[in-house]
């Protein structure tokens, strides 16, 4: 079926092309009746507006961006990032504002997928996720007066707003209930060291440890169940001085790294206690299910899409701070046993 246009309207209601695009797009130039006949002749067909020529005549897309530059197999496997689109697409939905979702190889390439976004008029404004130091993408924005929010700290975002939980605050949660429990060896996998979140974690882990007189290590990883399961044989090769205790950056490596204890034969939570960051239904599927730093991402990516809304729609916007994940225990931690 031929999709209808304006043309289609105005044969339809015996008017000109002109007075549907005044109805249409409610401004003065037609009577009040006509308008309504017009309005309803639009609806009747199913008429839309074409988003190109609308972007043309107002310099609004209509659309809001989001590009991801992580690898294709950690992406596909992480919740995270599913609960965080599933949150902006609620938000965006209620004005049905699409979100353009793809994929990059670097950030180079993501850089230059803005400048064309922006040149085109594709979209009007953008999620930023993954900020690394000293991060090339806020300067590109800021120059091109392209609106965009970023998901995570307000640390290097210069006058982007940003959207976050502190990630401090949780590492200090995790390492106080295990030394708690008589930990004394606490370890951490860690994502990659260049993202801005893995250093905040890194520093307030490092800070946290030395604090309390807790032994520390950590090891990178890349998020992948691969990596999740290698650190965790490294950490576990080191025999009468292992950890304790391991906190990982996501659940798909402490999912991983629990399968890779079991089958070293080290028994959890008896010989070692696991704590995954960002809780999902995986945590609890799996014998025992396990502990983990629970927030409400979905409503995280709401509450950043409301906010790359208002900026699109020229208001200043400030940072939000959401709460810090709250640490929810399961059968994946135990008590240090007496010797």
């Amino acid at each position: 079926m031929k999709r209808p246009t304006m043309a289609d309207i105005a044969r339809r209601a015996g008017v000109t092309k002109a007075a549907v695009s005044f109805a249409l797009n409610d401004r003065p130039g037609v009577s009040a009746p006509t308008r309504r006949r017009i309005l309803a002749i639009a609806e009747e067909l199913g008429w839309q507006p074409n988003s190109a020529a609308r972007a043309l005549s107002d310099g609004r897309a209509g659309a809001f961006g989001l590009v991801i530059d992580r690898p294709a197999r950690t992406l596909g496997l992480e919740p995270f990032f599913m609960q965080l689109v599933s949150g902006i697409q609620a938000e965006l939905i209620t004005d049905a504002t699409p979100l353009v979702f793809t994929m990059a190889e670097d950030q180079a390439a993501e850089i230059a997928l803005y400048r064309s976004w922006w040149a085109q008029r594709r979209v009007d404004g953008v999620f930023l996720v993954d900020l690394k130091a000293h991060d090339a993408r806020v300067a590109v924005l800021e120059e091109l007066g392209m609106p965009g929010v970023v998901i995570g700290a307000p640390v290097g975002t210069g006058r982007l707003p940003a959207v976050w939980s502190d990630d401090g605050v949780a590492v200090r949660t995790v390492v106080r209930h295990l030394a708690e429990l008589g930990h004394r060896r606490i370890a951490r996998v860690s994502g990659p060291s260049a993202l801005r979140h893995t250093m905040i974690r890194t520093e307030a882990f490092t800070a946290y440890v030395r604090e309390l007189g807790v032994e520390g290590r950590i090891v990178e990883a890349d998020y992948s169940g691969e990596q999740g399961a290698r650190a965790t044989r490294e950490l576990l090769a080191v025999g009468p001085a292992r950890p304790t205790a391991i906190l990982y950056d996501n659940d798909v490596m402490a999912l991983s790294g629990l399968t890779a204890a079991q089958s070293l034969g080290v028994r959890v939570p008896d010989d070692l206690s696991l704590v995954a960051w960002d809780d999902s239904a995986l945590c609890e599927l799996v014998h025992p299910s396990l502990t983990a730093l629970s927030r409400d991402i979905a409503a995280y990516g709401a509450h950043a899409a409301r906010r790359l809304r208002e900026a699109a729609g020229g208001r200043e916007v400030g940072d939000l701070e959401d709460p810090p994940p709250r640490l929810t225990v399961r059968g994946s931690v135990a008590a240090v046993p007496l010797s």
